[in-house]
Order: structure tokens, then sequence, then C-alpha cells
């Protein structure tokens, strides 16, 4: 496969893993590059020194390409950024904050910048800020979601109307045939959370991806929209929440329902009743942990086999 996302990273497919907190080490990273698409460590649950360490540990286990994945609002911002440009990155993944701030800085250091965003306003922001690429991530994702509610399958032609920056899809996505109906849809790649957050080589706990293994299409629900709407598994934590939003909580209390390092306890300390537990809507159509490389070489025969199936169809014929 060779398009433009593949050629700005070096990557044999067009598949970029989520950078999410907990689940994103150098054991998933190194095994999403390894299998031909681009991983991330996920800096938002690191502390610098832990950063660097993974980063090291990257270099060991890879020679393809790959990134960092960077919240804008980490609160060691400045620290990190200094630590990724002496660390020799090449590519960071950029959210949660202006794309404008830092972008420049990165560029300098000959860093190619991607940014997501949740909304069609945002990308025209990110366009005017130079970023190399766009993730635009609709709310069916995992974590922390846009206030904007928009679906991956409405957001994508959306932001492929304002920009013509190489775009990729995120939120909703687990299988060959959603990939090519992203691409169907202006995207020219994929970007996969939930399927490798329940693989293998995750460093989420294992009590956390059997749960996920379990989980019917209502098993998620977006909540905590007074503090940064987040994607959550309905567990004990989650009705506590629900309860206090519904008679009208604020962010303060809230909060305090959550507790100190939340998303720690539940996705890496395994506390399925108590934590808080960050997944896609989509987990709902896994049932098995697999090895990265088994996912990716599904997903790739699943695109391939679809759209061979589409053009050599009648249902179409219309």
């Amino acid at each position: 496969m060779n398009n433009r996302i593949t050629e700005l990273f070096g990557i044999d497919y067009p598949v970029i893993a989520g950078g999410m907190v907990w689940c994103s080490g150098w054991r998933l990273a190194s095994a999403v590059s390894n299998a031909g698409g681009l991983g991330l460590l996920g800096a938002g649950s690191m502390h610098p020194e832990t950063l660097a360490e993974h980063i090291d540990k990257m270099n060991a286990a890879t020679t393809k390409p790959w990134g960092v994945n960077l919240p804008l609002m980490y609160p060691e911002i400045d620290r990190v950024i200094d630590l990724i440009i002496e660390k020799g990155v090449k590519i960071v993944f950029t959210s949660a904050g202006s794309p404008k701030k830092y972008t420049q800085r990165f560029h300098e250091a000959g860093i190619k910048v991607a940014h997501v965003v949740a909304s069609s306003k945002f990308a025209i922001k990110c366009q005017e800020a130079g970023v190399d690429a766009i993730v635009a991530e609709g709310f069916e994702a995992g974590g922390h979601n846009g206030r904007e509610e928009i679906t991956t399958m409405a957001l994508i032609p959306q932001v492929r109307k304002v920009t013509n920056l190489p775009l990729i899809a995120a939120g909703g996505i687990a299988s060959g045939q959603a990939m090519l109906a992203a691409m169907a849809l202006g995207a020219e790649g994929v970007q996969i959370g939930t399927l490798f957050a329940v693989s293998e080589e995750s460093s989420a706990s294992q009590e956390f991806k059997q749960l996920c293994t379990t989980l019917g299409d209502d098993g998620t629900m977006l909540a905590l929209k007074k503090v940064s709407p987040t994607r959550l598994i309905k567990n004990a934590l989650f009705e506590r929440i629900a309860q206090a939003e519904s008679r009208g909580a604020e962010a303060d209390e809230l909060r305090s329902i959550l507790g100190p390092k939340a998303s720690k306890r539940g996705i890496f300390e395994g506390d399925i009743d108590n934590g808080e537990l960050e997944i896609g809507q989509i987990v709902s159509t896994i049932k098995e942990i697999r090895p990265v490389q088994q996912i990716m070489a599904t997903l790739i025969e699943e695109y391939r086999q679809t759209k061979a199936d589409i053009a050599g169809s009648k249902q179409f014929d219309f």
C-alpha cells in the first residue's frame, strides 16, 4: 500500500496505533512498527524519566519508524519537548491543545507533526499551523473526546472539505472493512486504539483486557462532560459518576468521585470496579486478546478482500 501517509512516515501500511495512556508502552509501539504500521509511545501517562526509558527501549526493539503521542496539556510539557528533541524522535502526534504553539519548534528539530482534532474548525487551525497531517477523531473513540460529539463517518468528509493535508481517520475503526470505509470518505490512513489496547503487547492489565472482550455494544458511554468528555466502560465507578451527573454535579465533585490516578488504577493496575476504564465503542467486536502481528495481518487482508469483493459485486451496480 502506498499513499501520502505511508510516504510521510515511511511505513508499509497507513495504520497508526493510538498513543493510549497505560496501554502504549514500548512493547506495543514497537510491535506495531515492526508489523508495518506506525507505533506511538503514549507520553500522557509517563513521567519524563519513564518516557526517556521507553524511547531507549524503542530504539533497541525496532529499526522501523515510530513516534510519540503528546497531549499538549501535559504538566511538564516543555521538559518533555526538550527530551523528545534531545532523543532524536522523528514523529510526534499532538492533541488536546493548540497545534500552533509547538509545531514550528518540532519542525526546526526535523520532527514531523500530526495533530488530533474533533471538528473541521480545528482542522483549519491545523493547516494554518503548518502540521504535516491531521487525525480526525470521531466520538466513538475511547478516552478523551471532543465536546462536539461528531461521529467518525460525519467528521471525515467534513474535515476533507476544508483541508488538503494528509488525513487520518480515528474512532470506531477495528477492521479492514472500517478502514476501507474511512478511505472512501476521504481519509488516507487510520489510527486505531481499542483494537491495539486489547492486544497481547498492550501494557494494560490482563483484568482490563479480559473485561473488554466481554462487553456488548452498550458497554461504554460518554461521561464527564463537565470535566473532559471521556468514553468509559460502565462499571461501578461509572455508575457513581452517572448518578452524580444526573443530579447536576459540578466538575469539582466529579473529580472527587474519580479520585487520584483513576485511569492508572483501572487500566494499568486492573481495578475493574473502581478504576476509570477508557475504551472505544467498537470494543464490542473484540472477543479475544491477540498479538499485534496477527491483528495487523487480519486488518490488511480484510481491507484488500473487501475492496476486491466490492469491485466484483453486482450489489453496487445501480
